[in-house]
């Protein structure tokens, strides 16, 4: 990590919805999903929110040696957002406690306040977290 990454560190990020990012296309295989309006999945949403603080954490790291993951998200998901209306994001670090950052995000589709809420994530070694999980897959039982 860069002495650059402190709290009080601001970003912005806009993605335009798709019909892709729609409730329907989260898991086609779900027939329930199916019949459910075309509007912006949450977990497309929570995708999104993660994006954007990859994004703007990334130039006070050392990428792609180290990364971020996400440890927690809370988030609210208040109105809904039909493909075609961009979702634009605007977050802040709230806290860096050693590995641990904290943010604070909130998002609008132009119309509505769609989202606001805290998200976590944790400054990783990528080398070292991808071995464990291959040694972890590997001690996984067979289907």
């Amino acid at each position: 990590m860069k002495d650059t990454l402190v709290p009080g560190l601001t970003f912005e990020f806009s993605f335009l919805v798709s019909d892709e990012k729609t409730v329907p296309r989260l898991y086609p295989e779900s027939a329930e999903f199916q019949l459910m309006p075309r509007v912006f999945a949450t977990g497309f949403m929570v995708g999104l929110l993660e994006w954007a603080c990859v994004r703007a954490v990334n130039p006070h790291i050392d990428w792609p040696g180290e990364q971020t993951v996400g440890t927690a998200i809370n988030v609210t998901h208040s109105a809904a957002t039909p493909p075609g209306l961009t979702v634009n994001i605007k977050g802040r670090v709230e806290k860096v406690e050693g590995r641990k950052l904290t943010f604070f995000l909130e998002a609008d589709d132009g119309v509505d306040k769609i989202c606001e809420g805290y998200h976590e994530r944790f400054v990783i070694d990528a080398a070292k977290f991808k071995t464990k999980a291959a040694v972890k897959a590997s001690r996984a039982p067979s289907c």
